[in-house]
């Protein structure tokens, strides 16, 4: 016979089951509101917790701010009262399900900030109740969940394994990727106990396609850092391969889509201008960190993070080298940058390398202009600008610089009208002109 702790699990696997369970989602971000439409899809209710109230009178006029989540998929929910958001902590009192999908960025000093995720746990611990499932998204160290989240959530006397469940569940969102989103984008889940996971596994497979149960939390945690360390770092050899052939005079791009016909032993990455996005510039130091911690030195961690984290300086040389072949200084030049969103086709900004260029340039004295189709004003350490027409600003500048390469930029017009251009992305693949530099 299970015992009446045990029971309250049951209870809450059926309400899972049959598509009764409440779900909340403490988070409304990239990552808590595309996981909420999965849900209501799937024929839950759900309610959402953000701290800033635009966001929730934006949600709740059925409107919405996530570029990857449209606002006629949005406003049907919240016209049927399946969707509802507020900053009212107190609703965790109702939920059965509790995601937490809050942001846990660095430090200045590259060690990670935990107190969005301390803020969430010490709300949810004054209203869990016994027959509830709690998740943590957010991207973070191993050892979270179990050394954090759990002694906060144990210590209103709930037991984990009997009286509630804790899992962990790395977020694997890809802003603006049309093939893979939340739906199909596999799900892996560990719990604190084997009772933990298998509830996990079973809340996920309710709304999403494929879900990967792991035998512990710390497994979960250790999968989204090897993942984007992965990227992290082989971004940083090709960056580095970029700088030599720079230096050798070799074509980089070339040399990759040669070395990519090979069939076996060889992935393509793609240098840049640097990385962005809340995910790889960012994500690997939390393993640096942490085995810091244990007496271990992450060397190839820190080593891509130092060539990752010069490539705006490169490109700001580049500028200022290809200017100078012109007889031109970068002081008094107007120069005009071609995307400030982190990658293509989005509207996402953050540890976007053309912020650090355009502020780099602007203390070398250029006039910088940008465009930008997702990002209509930009402010940033006192700088304001508006997005100008990219046709009009590319033909007026003294140098273009293709940083985010957006793909409704005309790069034929622009090739053909502007006087000077630097390409970081290869955006003006097999165009040959002398007034074209490339990384």
């Amino acid at each position: 016979m299970p015992s009446s702790t045990h029971t309250v699990i049951e209870a809450l696997r059926r309400r899972i089951e049959d598509r009764t369970a409440k779900v909340g989602i403490v988070g409304l971000g990239y990552v808590g509101l595309p996981l909420a439409i999965e849900f209501l899809k799937a024929d839950f209710h759900v309610t959402g917790v953000d701290v800033q109230e635009s966001k929730i009178q934006t949600l709740n006029r059925g409107e919405s701010y996530v570029q990857d989540i449209p606002t006629v998929t949005l406003k049907p929910f919240v016209d049927s009262g399946r969707f509802h958001a507020t900053t009212d902590f107190s609703v965790i009192a109702e939920w059965d399900t509790i995601n937490i999908c809050v942001p846990t960025p660095l430090r200045k000093t590259k060690d990670p900030d935990m107190s969005f995720i301390v803020s969430a746990c010490q709300e949810i611990a004054k209203y869990l109740k016994a027959g509830s499932l709690v998740i943590l998204e957010s991207t973070t160290y191993p050892g979270t969940t179990d050394e954090l989240v759990l002694p906060m959530l144990e210590a209103g006397g709930l037991k984990v394994g009997e009286d509630f469940c804790l899992c962990f569940s790395p977020e694997r969102v890809d802003p603006g990727n049309p093939t893979y989103q939340t739906s199909n984008i596999p799900k892996v889940v560990g719990g604190i106990t084997e009772t933990c996971t298998e509830t996990g596994r079973l809340f996920y497979s309710q709304a999403l396609e494929t879900v990967v149960p792991v035998s512990s939390t710390s497994v979960a945690e250790m999968v989204k850092l090897l993942e984007n360390t992965f990227r992290m770092i082989n971004i940083g050899l090709v960056n580095e391969m970029a700088l030599m052939c720079d230096r050798m005079g070799i074509n980089v791009w070339e040399v990759i889509e040669a070395a990519a016909t090979k069939p076996f032993g060889f992935m393509p990455f793609f240098p840049g201008p640097g990385l962005g996005g809340h995910c790889i510039p960012i994500d690997p130091f939390y393993l640096s960190w942490k085995t810091k911690q244990a007496g271990i030195e992450a060397r190839f961690i820190e080593l891509a993070g130092y060539i990752n984290g010069q490539m705006p300086h490169f490109v700001v040389d580049k500028i200022q080298n290809a200017l100078n072949e012109q007889s031109k200084p970068v002081r008094g030049s107007h120069i005009h940058i071609l995307g400030v969103a982190y990658k293509r086709n989005i509207d996402d900004m953050r540890e976007s390398p053309a912020l650090d260029i355009i502020l780099l340039l602007e203390r070398l004295g250029a006039r910088v202009t940008y465009s930008d189709p997702f990002v209509p004003k930009l402010a940033l350490d006192g700088v304001s600008l508006t997005a100008e027409d990219p046709l009009a600003a590319s033909a007026a500048a003294d140098c273009v610089v293709v940083v985010t390469d957006h793909s409704s930029f005309d790069y034929a017009t622009i090739a053909k009208q502007a006087k000077l251009i630097v390409d970081t992305r290869n955006a003006l693949k097999g165009k040959k002109s002398p007034n074209i530099v490339r990384l």
